[in-house]
């Protein structure tokens, strides 16, 4: 077995421990060295690279850059794709690039089961929460993990969390989170939180900001 993939089912088994004493957290849009070093301090379970049109898109060789100083087996990698082709996106796990897909666009069951056939890693599906029917969808997808934001995502909007109730599986809560609401957001039971603009100050990840996300998704009352 090559060391990538070796490394790739290290990462999915560490990151798929069924029960944890605290929702886990993912911060998106991750784009300098010193955004790798914060979230390596801070401890993150999940770092996000956007390869969608974004102001916080990077290039696969950014990315891969980026993806060399995370903490080994500790924090993996997910890539962020709005309608990318199969082939990009299985090219960019292969090389080691990310270590999750996480989909935004309008990718249907026959595209996630056909990239599901072609990556050994998770998949995540967002989908936009308007009203409880968009609920049951996200709850039907085929994808390995479901997303539930307000809309396209980094729109830094919250939408009505009591539409997601009793919904079933593991869920990633995404849509205008801070280290403020995170503290509620809890109460949703969601499986982890994925903060974009919550994390940021004028544009840019925010070192303190990255800590208070943490400390309130572990229910801690100090950070450094």
């Amino acid at each position: 077995m090559s060391e990538q993939k070796q490394r790739s089912k290290d990462i999915i088994r560490t990151a798929n421990i069924a029960k944890s004493a605290h929702p886990r957290l993912k911060i998106c849009g991750l784009s300098r060295p010193c955004d790798i070093e914060w979230v390596n301090d801070a401890g993150v379970d999940f770092a996000g690279f956007v390869f969608a049109r974004s102001r916080r898109q990077v290039s696969p060789e950014q990315a891969k850059k980026l993806h060399s100083m995370l903490k080994k087996k500790e924090i993996p990698a997910v890539g962020v794709f709005v309608n990318e082709t199969i082939e990009t996106i299985v090219g960019l796990v292969e090389d080691g690039v990310i270590d999750w897909v996480q989909l935004h666009g309008q990718e249907d069951e026959a595209y996630i089961n056909e990239l599901k056939s072609k990556v050994s890693c998770p998949v995540i599906q967002a989908f936009s929460v308007r009203t409880k029917e968009d609920v049951l969808r996200a709850r039907e997808s085929c994808a390995d993990y479901i997303l539930l934001d307000q809309g396209s995502g980094g729109t830094g909007r919250v939408f009505d969390w009591t539409l997601i109730e009793s919904i079933g599986r593991p869920f990633f809560l995404a849509g205008g989170l801070n280290a403020e609401n995170i503290k509620e957001a809890v109460r949703t039971g969601a499986w982890a939180f994925d903060v974009s603009s919550g994390a940021e100050t004028d544009g840019f990840k925010d070192r303190e900001k990255i800590f208070a996300c943490v400390a309130a998704a572990r229910q801690k009352e100090e950070y450094n």
